[in-house]
């Protein structure tokens, strides 16, 4: 008897309307341990940008708690909240008024504490919102 297909899997990212101005990519970071992770989520701008928000939903399968974040953009020209929302741990990344980002490739990272063991991250999200000159984009992915 043969095997039954392979189940379906969606994909990693689904680019929404006016994805000509970014791109993203989400992974977890090599250096992180069985305790503590940091989830990477590199974003590739095609065109200056006016306006950019980036949100990664940290799914809390077990106890995950927050122990920082980073972008590799200038920090003043974000602000950046984190909080629990519907059991999910959210960082969220807002350029400020006024402030571009060029075109490029940029990191922003969500780091926190978890259950011991290799977490599983099939459950984490992002999602970009971006605007550059009368566009908009959106880019949403997963972790692999």
């Amino acid at each position: 008897m043969p095997a039954p297909p392979p189940a379906a899997s969606k994909p990693p990212h689904t680019a929404g309307p006016g994805a000509g101005l970014v791109r993203a990519d989400g992974r977890i970071d090599p250096g992180s341990n069985p305790y503590w992770s940091q989830s990477d989520i590199t974003v590739r701008v095609k065109k200056p940008l006016t306006s950019l928000t980036v949100e990664l939903r940290v799914a809390r399968s077990g106890e995950v708690a927050d122990t920082g974040n980073w972008r590799s953009l200038p920090a003043e020209d974000f602000e950046v909240s984190v909080r629990e929302r519907d059991g999910v741990l959210v960082y969220r990344w807002t350029l400020r008024a006024g402030r571009t980002v060029p075109a490029g490739r940029y990191v922003f990272a969500g780091q926190y504490n978890h259950p011991a063991g290799q977490r599983d991250a099939r459950d984490d999200t992002y999602v970009l919102d971006a605007g550059a000159l009368g566009e908009r984009g959106q880019w949403k992915g997963e972790f692999e």
